[in-house]
C-alpha cells in the first residue's frame, strides 16, 4: 500500500509571502466586509471567476478536457456551513444548514433528496460552452463540494479555515461537514470526480451559474461569470521527448505535463497487481479541486497540489508564481496539505502498564465495497479470488494510538496502546500485539498485527474462508462521520508515506482519528479470498475490527459488518452480484 511521497513541507518563501499578502489587493474586488450589525447573521454567497481567461489542455493519449475554469464560491456575513448525516442505511440522507449568530445557533433543513451521497451538492453549477461561430457545443452540470480547495478573500478573514479539506466519497459515509470559511472562497470545479468534455482545440466561451434551486435556497445572486476558454492539445511522448517535462513542474495552468506524468507514475506500484489503467485523471496542478487524503490505500492518487486563486492573477508576475509553494500557509487552505505523522514516544513506557477510566476509541467496521472477481494479484494460473475494499473507522470519543518499538535486531515490534485524559495528557498504556514489516510491493511499511479480520461466511453465517489480511498500517483515509463526538476534521497521518514507517525505522506510531476511517482497496496483495473451489451462491464478506479484542474500546459490540454476495460462473470465469446494502446502492 505504498502512498508516494508528496512535495516537501509547506513553507512559503519571502517573495512567496508577498505573494500572499496581495490576496487582499486582488480580493477586495469580491466583497467588503459587511458590517455586523446592520446585517442579518446569515452568510451571503456569490459566484466569482478568478480570471476571464484560462487554458486547458487535451492530450493526444487520453482525450479530454477537464473544465477547471476558476470560478469559486465566497461566503461573507459569516461562513457557509451544511451538516449532512444519515441514521442509518435504512435511512435517507439528510442535509441541514447551521446558521451561527454568536452563541445562538439555528438549523435549517435543505429540502429532502436535494443531496443523496457526502460527495457534495449535485448540480450546483450549470455550465454553457459555445465555439467562436456562437454556436453551444456543451451544456452540463457540475457538483460542488464546499470542502474543496480554497483561500481567504480579505485580509480580516480568519486565518484557517475550521472546515475538512475534502468531501466523503465512501459510499458507506455517515456523516460529514461541509463548509466555506467566513471571507474565503472555494473552487466549483469537481476535479477527477467529474467526466472530461470532448473538445477539438481551439476557443469557447464558458457560461457559469449556479443552479436556480440554489440561488433561491441560499439567495444567491443571478449573476452568471463568463470565461474564455483555450483548449490546446498536447501529447505526453511530444513532451518528453522535447525535454518539457522538467519546464512543465512550473506550469501554472491545465493539466500540466508534470502532473500527468506524476499521476500516471503514481499507479506504477499498483499497476503491477492489475490495478485499472484507466484511472480517472486528477485535478489540475492550479485547480484545488480533489482531497489530498481519504484516497484509501489504493491505486488512485491525490489531486495535485495547488495555489490559491489570487496567486494565479496575472498582474503577480511569472516569477512570482513560480517561487510560491504550495501548501498551507497562514490563511491559505488550498487542499494540498500533507498530515504529518504522530511522532512515536522516544522510549518504550516505563512503569506498570494500567487503562485507566478516560475516554477510549470505538472502533467500526463499514460493509465491504469495491467487490469485484478477479485473480487476486497473486499470480497463481487456474485461480479465481473475490476482491474487496474495507474500511475499519473510529466513532471516538478518544482516538487510537499505537506505537511500536523494535528491539535491535528483531524482526517483530512490540507495540502498546496509550491512554489520554481530557487535557490529552498521556495517563496509561498497555501493551496489544506488535507490528512487523510487509516487504510486498503495494505495501512496504509497518503493520499492526490483529487490528481486523476479512471472513468469507455461508448463507447460515458460517466461516469458510479466511482472508489472509491480518495486519494493518493505520491512516486517516476516509472521513466516515464528521459528526460524532470529538470528530478531528484536521486528522494527523492522512498520507501513508508520513504514518508507516521505513524498513529501517526503530519506532512508528500509528493513529486512528475520531471519526476517521482506514480504507483498504481491493487492487492490494491479501486483499482478497480465494473462491476458486466453492460452490455458487449467497456468501457474506464479514470485516471485524479488533477481533482478538486485544485493543481497549468503548464498546466491542459493534466490530463486525456484513455485506452480501452472490457467487455464479464457472470455474476460471466465476462472476459476483452484490444486491444493494440497505439503501446504498453501490458496490
Amino acid at each position: 500500500m505504498t502512498r508516494l511521497p508528496k512535495g516537501r513541507p509547506s513553507r512559503l518563501t519571502r517573495p512567496s509571502l508577498a505573494v500572499a499578502a496581495a490576496i487582499a489587493v486582488v480580493a477586495g474586488v469580491v466583497a467588503a466586509a459587511p458590517d455586523a450589525k446592520s446585517e442579518e447573521p446569515t452568510p451571503k454567497l456569490s459566484l466569482i471567476a478568478a480570471s476571464t481567461s484560462v487554458t486547458l489542455d487535451s492530450w493526444k493519449e487520453d482525450p479530454g478536457v477537464y473544465l477547471d475554469l476558476g470560478t469559486y464560491l465566497t461566503s461573507e456575513n459569516g461562513a457557509f456551513e451544511l451538516k449532512v448525516t444519515r441514521k442509518s442505511y435504512k435511512d435517507p440522507v439528510v442535509a441541514q444548514q447551521i446558521l451561527r449568530n454568536g452563541k445562538k445557533t439555528r438549523i435549517k433543513t435543505l429540502p429532502a433528496g436535494l443531496v443523496n451521497d457526502f460527495a457534495g451538492l449535485p448540480d450546483f453549477t450549470q455550465i454553457t460552452l459555445t465555439d467562436a461561430a456562437g454556436s453551444t457545443v456543451l451544456e452540463k452540470t457540475e457538483a460542488f463540494c464546499p470542502n474543496n480547495a480554497s483561500g481567504r478573500v480579505r485580509p480580516d478573514a480568519p486565518a484557517n479555515s475550521k472546515y475538512p479539506e475534502s468531501c466523503p466519497t465512501n459510499p458507506f459515509t455517515l456523516g460529514s461537514v461541509w463548509g466555506v470559511e467566513n471571507g474565503w472562497a472555494s473552487n466549483t470545479y469537481s476535479g477527477h470526480y467529474t467526466e472530461a468534455a470532448q473538445l477539438d482545440a481551439g476557443t469557447y466561451t464558458a457560461e457559469i451559474n449556479v443552479a436556480k434551486k440554489y440561488r433561491d435556497l441560499f439567495g444567491i445572486a443571478d449573476k452568471p461569470q463568463t470565461v474564455k476558454v483555450v483548449v490546446r492539445e498536447r501529447s505526453w511522448e511530444e513532451e518528453e521527448s522535447a525535454g518539457a517535462r522538467s519546464s512543465a513542474k512550473t506550469t501554472a495552468s491545465g493539466h500540466s505535463a508534470h502532473a500527468q506524468h506524476d499521476a500516471h507514475a503514481q499507479h506504477g506500484a499498483h499497476a503491477q497487481h492489475g490495478a485499472a489503467a484507466d484511472t480517472p485523471a486528477p485535478g489540475a496542478v492550479t485547480s484545488g479541486a480533489g482531497p489530498s487524503y481519504n484516497a484509501g490505500h489504493g491505486p488512485y492518487p491525490s489531486a495535485p497540489p495547488a495555489l490559491p486563486w489570487a496567486l494565479k492573477r496575472k498582474s503577480l508576475g511569472r516569477q512570482a508564481l513560480a517561487t510560491a509553494e504550495v501548501g498551507d500557509s497562514t490563511g491559505q487552505t488550498d487542499g494540498s496539505r500533507q498530515a504529518p505523522g504522530a511522532q512515536p514516544n522516544a522510549k518504550r513506557p516505563a512503569g506498570k502498564a494500567s487503562v485507566p477510566d478516560v475516554p477510549k476509541p470505538d472502533l467500526r467496521s463499514l460493509p465491504a465495497f469495491g467487490i469485484t472477481v478477479s485473480d487476486g494479484y497473486e499470480e497463481v494460473p487456474g485461480k479465481d479470488y473475490l476482491a474487496f475494499s474495507a474500511n475499519v473507522w473510529n466513532a471516538g470519543p478518544a482516538k487510537l494510538v499505537v506505537d511500536g518499538f523494535r528491539s535491535p535486531g528483531k524482526e517483530v515490534m512490540d507495540a502498546y496502546q496509550y491512554f489520554y485524559d481530557a487535557d490529552g495528557k498521556q495517563v496509561g498504556y498497555t501493551p496489544t500485539g506488535g507490528m512487523e514489516w510487509d516487504p510486498r510491493p503495494g505495501h512496504e511499511h509497518w503493520h499492526f498485527l490483529d487490528f481486523a479480520s476479512y471472513r468469507l461466511l455461508t448463507a447460515d453465517q458460517k466461516e469458510t474462508v479466511r482472508s489472509g489480511k491480518e495486519a494493518f498500517c493505520l491512516a486517516n483515509t476516509d472521513a466516515v462521520d464528521y459528526t460524532v463526538k470529538n470528530a478531528d476534521w484536521h486528522p494527523d497521518n492522512t498520507d501513508l508515506s508520513t504514518a508507516c514507517g521505513q524498513e529501517n525505522s526503530i519506532s512508528v506510531r500509528e493513529a486512528l482519528d475520531v471519526g476517521s476511517g482506514d480504507t483498504y482497496t481491493q487492487d492490494l496483495p491479501g486483499q482478497s479470498f480465494d473462491i476458486t473451489d466453492l460452490p455458487n451462491g449467497t456468501y457474506y464478506i464479514q470485516v471485524l475490527a479488533n477481533p482478538e479484542n486485544r485493543l481497549k474500546e468503548t464498546d466491542h459490540s459493534n466490530n463486525s459488518a456484513l455485506r452480501e454476495v452472490v457467487l455464479g460462473g464457472e470455474k476460471g470465469a466465476r462472476t459476483v452480484t452484490v444486491p444493494p446494502h440497505h439503501l446504498v446502492d453501490a458496490n
